[in-house]
């Protein structure tokens, strides 16, 4: 398979409470395969990151993972995927793995998954990237989401445009729909 287009994805470190995240996050990484995508991840071998992250290398997808020195015990960083970076800080990682993406897309997770959609949120709310940004909202999970999104720009806190730099999809069908739209149009 050609590597032709990333899926960098952000998601838990851990499984959380709903089987239907494990469930999302390998069919996920079995999808990205499939389509012969590339998976740029944050190199954990836990929770819904390892999840992904076997299910892209069962189908045979290609793998690129990067993992801060300080969280490689922690999050058991995985070496046997097709690239594999440890950088010395979470701000590296973060900008290696945002640098070798096309798009993003964010599974259920906690904090740092929320640091990171932010981040990427925030650049392209400053013009610095035009890159799609999906929310797989598995369960519902984003809904609390979504709605604190609305209520900085009812509070005046943002524009409205804010919202238009994500897309909340429902499902793996209606994702995996969007990346190859997203994939047709950066070939174009």
């Amino acid at each position: 398979m050609s590597q032709n287009f990333s899926i960098c994805v952000y998601c838990g470190s851990r499984d959380g409470v709903e089987p239907a995240y494990a469930e999302a996050a390998e069919a996920l990484g079995a999808a990205i395969a499939a389509e012969g995508w590339r998976l740029v991840y944050g190199a954990g071998d836990i929770g819904l990151m390892g999840r992904v992250a076997r299910a892209a290398q069962a189908g045979g997808g290609e793998t690129f993972g990067v993992i801060p020195i300080h969280l490689f015990d922690r999050e058991v960083g995985k070496r046997d995927l097709t690239s594999f970076i440890v950088t010395e800080t979470m701000h590296e990682r973060k900008k290696v793995m945002f640098m070798n993406a096309d798009a993003i897309v964010v599974l259920p997770g906690g904090a740092g998954s929320l640091d990171e959609f932010f981040e990427a949120v925030t650049w392209a709310q400053l013009g610095l990237h035009s890159k799609p940004i999906l929310l797989l909202d598995t369960g519902n999970y984003w809904a609390p989401l979504n709605a604190l999104m609305e209520h900085v720009v009812a509070q005046g806190f943002a524009e409205a445009s804010l919202l238009d730099f994500v897309q909340t999809v429902p499902d793996l069908s209606a994702l995996m729909e969007r990346l190859r739209a997203a994939r047709s149009e950066s070939s174009a």
